[in-house]
């Protein structure tokens, strides 16, 4: 009987992760067992962890409009941990870096307030936006990330952009496999350095 209830009782304490960003996190172009979200679930449970991993992205989304919807969202989930992966939209857009880090500084007081530990997620810009621009635009990640004490994961793209097998045909959202190959990076990462 007491196992049940020790069993009970975890199921109801597991940790969450609040995947909080774009297409690229809402699993654009895919089935949704494909997901970044799924795929990690399912690599936490084959490690016997009991994590729920929750998909908080909105194709499309900008800084902007992420930033409008992180108050609401975090109420409804209660998550433990926000792995916080957004700026390629204002990037694809022209916004200002300085649009994009008053957001981002927003969105990481949010969740400092709530007490709740966010994993800041790079995204670079590419160089034929001009060497100011991507200067500026790549610099919001690290300078926030030491502002917030909050731990800094590569670009989700990182390895995968530009690889005509791990990318749809539109060169900027991730097949199932690049997906796959995506989760087989940050699974062991949250494991090792947030799941401790």
């Amino acid at each position: 009987m007491n196992g049940i209830l020790i069993s009970h009782a975890s199921a109801q304490t597991a940790t969450s992760i609040l995947l909080f960003g774009d297409s690229i996190i809402a699993g654009y172009g895919l089935a949704q067992e494909n997901a970044l979200s799924a795929r990690l679930e399912a690599f936490f449970n084959e490690k016997g962890r009991d994590v729920k991993v929750i998909n908080g992205g909105v194709s499309g989304d900008t800084t902007t409009s992420a930033r409008g919807r992180l108050k609401w969202t975090l109420d409804k989930y209660k998550p433990d941990v926000v792995f916080l992966a957004l700026g390629g939209n204002d990037v694809l857009r022209g916004f200002s870096p300085t649009v994009t880090r008053d957001n981002l500084d927003a969105m990481l007081t949010i969740c400092k307030k709530r007490n709740i530990k966010v994993v800041l997620s790079a995204v670079r810009a590419p160089a034929n936006l001009g060497l100011e621009y991507m200067g500026s635009f790549n610099k919001i990640y690290p300078d926030l990330a030491d502002k917030y004490n909050a731990p800094l994961y590569p670009f989700l793209l990182e390895k995968t952009f530009g690889n005509q097998t791990l990318m749809q045909s539109d060169g900027i959202h991730p097949t199932a496999e690049g997906v796959k190959s995506i989760a087989n990076e940050l699974g062991p990462y949250l494991l090792k350095n947030i799941l401790k």
